[in-house]
């Protein structure tokens, strides 16, 4: 049989994340699907809302993948009374030269971690979400573009919701994947424990490798736009999202901005296999995380204790996959 050879040379896409995935692994133990997800959100262009409870090395991963990248990180942590100027940066007056200046806040990155994003007001959300929308922020009339790349890594807790507020549903529709931060097993834990013995519970950044650049992931993005789907299956997407919005137990289903997150994540996803053509299974792989927080269920189903995710699973399953 011939071996398959790609119409784009996704070499490159491929030893790259790799490489990181291998790199982060050095130092980040049984989190690889979510090292991957972040991937596909890194060549997509989107931002990632991780869920899951405290201690399971979330901060820890969006500082490996920044090392790794060469990208300039900044965390924040999300209280009550963050206000939005600490987060975009104000002006302050120079007493030498008698003007203002503007301050960069920490949103001036390449990746973000706002940590605990659900425990901001909503003011301090509103600048948080021209910065995800827009790649830029606005402060005392004046815009001021962000770097490229930027991207957004939120965590919010799902069991204590003491203190936090709700996401609006237009902030969480600008996240391109939601993914869930779970426990390791126990041959992990063990490794986790094996590890944090032998490095005597340190962690050195500086001996991380430095995999890819800011530049270079530029270039990658423009190769995965070139990621090849046929008209069916964006049919297939279109009707997956569409029946979102008519499906019984669904209150509130996706916008088209859900299907474009399908299609780029998609696409992503394929290269990372070393494929230039989008298939069904990229689809389904990706459907779930872009559309569970983009999905609001009848309070009726809600009461019967129906998930989101055993919803998106129905509309898969009940769509039929093109030939």
């Amino acid at each position: 049989m011939e071996e398959f050879k790609p119409r784009i040379d996704l070499v490159d896409i491929k030893k790259a994340t790799e490489s990181v995935k291998t790199e982060i692994g050095k130092y980040l133990i049984g989190q690889n699907a979510a090292v991957e997800w972040l991937l596909i959100a890194l060549l997509a262009d989107g931002h990632v809302l991780l869920e899951g409870v405290p201690g399971v090395a979330k901060t820890l991963m969006a500082k490996l993948l920044s090392e790794t990248v060469q990208a300039k990180f900044k965390r924040i942590q999300f209280t009550p009374d963050l206000m939005p100027g600490d987060i975009t940066g104000n002006q302050i007056f120079n007493a030498q030269i008698s003007k203002f200046e503007f301050r960069e806040g920490p949103l001036f990155a390449n990746i973000v971690l706002a940590d605990e994003i659900n425990r901001a007001p909503a003011k301090t959300q509103s600048a948080l979400f021209e910065a995800m929308e827009e790649r830029q922020i606005t402060v005392d009339g004046t815009t001021h573009p962000l770097g490229i790349p930027f991207m957004v890594l939120a965590t919010q807790n799902p069991v204590e919701q003491e203190g936090t507020y709700r996401l609006p549903e237009a902030q969480l529709d600008r996240f391109l994947l939601k993914i869930p931060i779970g426990y390791p097993d126990l041959t992990e834990e063990h490794e986790i424990l094996k590890s944090a013995h032998e490095r005597k519970n340190k962690v050195d950044l500086k001996t991380i490798a430095k995999v890819l650049t800011t530049s270079h992931i530029a270039i990658l993005r423009e190769i995965v736009q070139e990621v090849r789907i046929e008209e069916n299956l964006l049919h297939f997407i279109a009707k997956i999202v569409h029946e979102t919005r008519k499906f019984p137990s669904i209150q509130l289903g996706a916008s088209p901005r859900a299907s474009l997150a399908i299609l780029n994540a998609s696409k992503a996803s394929a290269a990372l296999q070393g494929r230039d053509f989008v298939a069904p299974e990229d689809i389904h792989k990706v459907a779930p995380p872009v559309l569970v927080h983009r999905i609001v269920l009848t309070p009726e189903k809600e009461m019967e204790g129906v998930s989101v995710e055993d919803t998106i699973q129905q509309i898969l399953e009940k769509i039929e996959i093109p030939r």
